[in-house]
């Protein structure tokens, strides 16, 4: 099959690893769906939702489970089979293509989400896609999961990084998105920004493995330069931290609505 993945950003060795991450704070996704639920016109029953750069159905599973019909956008053929194999049986329809270049439909959606994508490709393109697939005067929403860097176990985790990669920064998706919203109000506007603090458990088994699913400049898993470098890291992890643990993350969120 012909590779549509966004440029640099192939998911593919990344992919398996997903499961370990964190979703995003269960109120969050409650508070956003009843906002959304707020523009659903009359002649519409149940939220349907453009989700874009679904990757292996994280957030798609949550709206899922709110009762909304999903469109699931995902380029990367490994993100989005794990995706398919995980929603089987539910109302959702997998779409092999770009958050740029979603192939749907205009004016077809309630709402359009981006978990943890909005970063990965050219957020002027994609909030000028969402405008083309939302009906009127409805909302899109982009949100990442956070880590606390405060939390000891996190502060450690980051002294390690640091200590082999000095340079290490965390890119767009730590970003407040608002300056990029406001820069298109022409597109969207009431600004609604939300985040939310919750614990989540892991082994450091587990941990490392999320880190895995983490893509950036610094360890390429698919270079023997950028798995040598990731082993270091974790073998420092293994030994500076507990085999269990409890660390604090944030769901952090902005909507806006379509202009009419």
């Amino acid at each position: 099959m012909e590779k549509i993945v966004e440029q640099v950003w192939d998911y593919t060795k990344h992919a398996k690893f997903y499961s370990y991450r964190p979703n995003y704070a269960p109120i969050s996704i409650d508070m956003l769906t009843y906002l959304a639920n707020q523009t659903l016109q009359q002649d519409s029953k149940v939220l349907r939702v453009a989700d874009i750069g679904a990757g292996t159905g994280n957030l798609s599973i949550m709206l899922l489970e709110r009762g909304c019909e999903v469109v699931a956008v995902e380029p990367n053929d490994a993100m989005r089979e794990i995706g398919i194999e995980r929603t089987n049986g539910q109302k959702i329809q997998w779409v092999r293509a770009t958050g740029l270049d979603s192939t749907l439909e205009d004016n077809a959606f309630d709402w359009v989400t981006f978990g943890s994508s909005f970063n990965v490709m050219d957020r002027k393109e994609a909030l000028k896609e969402a405008y083309r697939l939302l009906k009127s005067a409805t909302y899109f929403s982009c949100m990442w999961n956070h880590r606390d860097l405060k939390d000891p176990i996190q502060e450690a985790a980051e002294s390690i990084i640091l200590h082999f990669i000095p340079s290490y920064t965390r890119g767009v998706r730590r970003e407040d998105q608002r300056p990029i919203i406001e820069e298109h109000r022409h597109l969207f506007d009431g600004i609604i920004y939300l985040e939310e603090d919750f614990y989540f458990h892991q082994t450091i088994e587990n941990y490392i493995n999320a880190w895995k699913s983490v893509k950036n400049p610094y360890w390429d898993l698919e270079t023997p330069q950028g798995v040598e470098l990731f082993e270091k890291i974790a073998h420092s992890m293994h030994e500076q931290l507990p085999k269990e643990f409890k660390i604090k993350y944030t769901t952090r969120c902005w909507s806006a609505k379509k202009n009419a």
